[in-house]
């Protein structure tokens, strides 16, 4: 698929990038979670003096129960009006304005997105003039002070053609 020696090389250190964090993630989440065993054996004894073993146990276990519901609760509530939508009438957002606002709230999203489309697409050189045509008509379309300034601007022509001047007799 991708013939070129340069291409082959960053798609390797692409993959050994990929590789390299996913191997990250998984050590430290095995050091966080064997760091949180050893937090509850230190709760554990240090409690024991105190509560007994059976007390202890029974402390540590429902303080971390409480700490997981925390978690799931705030992980599964919903999200609030505030957030859905920032502005107070959201219907009145043109999609290329939808699309910025996700664009500026996550950048590095789009930014793998439009990395991703642009290796699957490579290879057809019209669908790419077609879609650089069509962003550089939303760009201008998006950037005019005034929406129904293209209407405003077809409507004389139209107008001309099928009504007859003032001066000229019927």
């Amino acid at each position: 698929m991708l013939d070129s020696p340069q291409v082959q090389g960053a798609m390797r250190k692409a993959a050994a990038a990929v590789i390299g964090f996913v191997l990250a993630m998984v050590l430290l989440t095995a050091l966080l979670l064997f760091g949180f065993y050893l937090l509850v054996q230190a709760a554990l004894l240090g409690l024991s003096p105190w509560l007994g073993e059976a007390g202890a146990t029974a402390l540590t276990g429902s303080i971390c129960i409480l700490l997981l519901a925390l978690v799931f609760y705030r992980l599964t509530r919903p999200v609030s009006a505030s957030k859905r939508c920032r502005e107070p009438d959201a219907r009145s957002i043109s999609g290329i304005d939808a699309i910025r606002t996700l664009i500026k709230e996550n950048p590095m999203e789009a930014a793998l997105m439009a990395f991703a489309v642009g290796i699957a697409e490579q290879k057809d050189p019209r669908l790419k003039s077609l879609l650089l045509e069509g962003g550089m008509v939303l760009m201008k379309r998006a950037e005019s002070s005034d929406p129904d300034r293209a209407d405003a601007d077809k409507t004389p022509e139209n107008e001309s053609e099928t009504q007859p001047d003032s001066n000229t007799p019927r």
